[in-house]
């Protein structure tokens, strides 16, 4: 799980910079249209719902952006798109995988957009199933830290079905199986501990160490696919050591 922690990291410190640009915004509203759309519009009956507007709140995502979401979703309110989920599957230079999830209302647009960013960068493209067994969907909570230890957390969700406790830093990251994270949210808010988002990840079950230069290539074509609107994340097996982090800045 190292390096998927260094990976963790920076993923969230990249969160920052696409709030700055807006674009976690539009993908934020995006997830919760979808929630409200597949699992009804009341946040207490569906806890998908729920941790996307937690998610949304915790961002800065304005209340009457989110509420109207809720609303398109549900079909209190006209205007909601025809989102698809598509998973892509595919490599970034230096053989690490990438499985790319689309959220869109244009499949076609979406699958050249990804196709596109990758092979541009030095990526290829492959066949389904043949990069996605080299990761596992499991649940994953993020815990702030502000004043709260590792202790804390690890005595709050223990019994409630978390797997493992990592510190990321400025956070913790709490990974459990996708079936439990209602169960382990539900176990730090009755411990009275705040946390900045509780979603299902696909996290690598198999990293590959890079260097300096090939972590580059990687977050280049991370970053690239992360600029298209149809794409709501991007997983990879790629271990980036915090020595090579701090080289690459």
């Amino acid at each position: 799980m190292s390096g998927h922690s260094k990976w963790a990291t920076t993923k969230h410190k990249k969160a920052v910079i696409d709030a700055k640009r807006g674009k976690l915004f539009a993908k934020l509203i995006k997830n919760i249209e979808v929630a409200a759309r597949t699992g009804g519009g009341d946040p207490e009956g569906n806890p998908t719902l729920y941790d996307a507007i937690q998610k949304a709140r915790k961002n800065s995502v304005p209340a009457d952006n989110i509420e109207r979401a809720r609303k398109r979703g549900s079909g209190e309110e006209a205007g909601g798109a025809e989102w698809q989920t598509i998973m892509y599957e595919g490599y970034a230079p230096g053989g690490v995988a990438l499985l790319v999830e689309c959220l869109t209302d244009n499949r076609n647009r979406a699958a050249s957009e990804v196709r596109v960013a990758v092979t541009r960068n030095g990526g290829n493209m492959a066949d389904a199933g043949s990069v996605s067994y080299l990761f596992n969907r499991k649940g994953v909570v993020i815990v702030p830290k502000e004043g709260t230890t590792e202790d804390d957390v690890t005595m709050a969700v223990l019994e409630a079905g978390a797997e493992d406790v990592e510190d990321l830093g400025e956070s913790f990251e709490i990974v459990c199986e996708a079936t439990d994270l209602v169960q382990v949210r539900t176990a730090l808010q009755e411990a009275g501990i705040e946390y900045d988002s509780a979603e299902s990840s696909f996290l690598p079950t198999m990293e590959i160490p890079v260097d300096a230069d090939a972590a580059k290539k990687v977050l280049r074509v991370v970053d690239v696919l992360e600029d298209s609107d149809d794409v709501q994340n991007v997983y990879t097996n790629a271990d980036i050591p915090d020595e090579v982090m701090a080289e690459i800045g």
